[in-house]
Order: C-alpha cells, then structure tokens, then sequence
C-alpha cells in the first residue's frame, strides 16, 4: 500500500494558467486522497485571474494559488511526488528536473487559454480546461490509486487522456 495522501505536481511552463486548475481540482477531486501541487519551468510569478474567476465559480478552494518554480519540488526537502503531470507542450518537452522518489510522469496537453482575446473567448477556454480537468480527476479517483503499482499508474493516467480529450 502506497502512503496517502498521494503527492500530485501539475506542470506548466508559466504555471499561472492550467497547472494552477490542475492543482487545485486533485486537492478537489481526491476527497483527501491526494494533495496538489504546481510549478513552472519558466514562472510568470503572477496566477491568471481567469483562473481564479474559473475555480472560484466552481467552488473550488484555490485560496494560497502562487505561481512558483518547479525547482523548489526537485530539492530532498520538498514533498515527495508520486505523480508528475505536464499539461503543456512546452513543458512536457523540456528537461524535467530529476524528482526525488522517481514519481509516475505523463502528459495531458491542453490548449492555452491565457492568453485569448477577447475576454469572453478566454472564459471559455478556461471553462473548456476545467471541464476536461475535472473529468480527467473525477475518472483516475474513481479507482483505487493507493493499491496501483507505479506502471499500473502510468497506464491508467494514459488511459484516461486517451479517453477524456
């Protein structure tokens, strides 16, 4: 049996967009199985606000959401991760750090909202990131993740973003 709560880091290159939703939704979604984190290879230092306005919407605790570098979860004193998620391109495509614990790492690319224009256009995006998030999390804590092997882990997550584009 693995110890619980599982640890889940959420990556983004600017960490203020979809990787602070990712954060915040397995904290959500886990029941208190899971704790979620996030970090950037390159933060912007400031959270987008229409992801905040998204969560928030949602009811979704997102109070304390930081944009912040995915060095301070490489060093012996950070949380133990037992599984790493990139959700974008970039950052899926960049020479990870090498994380202590050697965690379950996979990828679930979503487009960008960000940035959009207009503003309407942008709340739909972040609803659409949400949405695929929330369906994505609500699936993997529908099973027993506790009781999964590492490998078993891996394809179940990979499993899942075949199954919820």
């Amino acid at each position: 049996m693995t110890r619980t709560p599982l640890n889940f880091l959420i990556l983004c290159t600017g960490n203020s967009a979809r990787s602070v939703v990712g954060e915040a939704l397995v904290s959500h979604c886990s029941q208190g199985r899971a704790q979620g984190y996030s970090a950037g290879s390159k933060p912007g230092g400031v959270v987008n606000p229409v992801a905040l306005e998204t969560l928030i919407r949602h009811g979704v605790v997102c109070e304390g959401a930081r944009s912040k570098s995915w060095n301070e979860f490489a060093t012996p004193e950070a949380p133990r991760m037992d599984i790493v998620i990139t959700v974008c391109d970039s950052a899926a495509n960049e020479t990870c750090p090498i994380w202590p614990g050697a965690p379950v790492q996979v990828h679930w690319g979503l487009p960008d909202p960000a940035h959009l224009e207009p503003m309407e256009a942008r709340r739909t995006a972040f609803e659409s990131v949400y949405q695929t998030l929330l369906a994505r999390f609500t699936r993997l804590f529908a099973e027993p993740l506790e009781a999964l092997s590492a490998a078993e882990r891996k394809a179940l997550l990979q499993r899942i973003a075949r199954e919820l584009p």
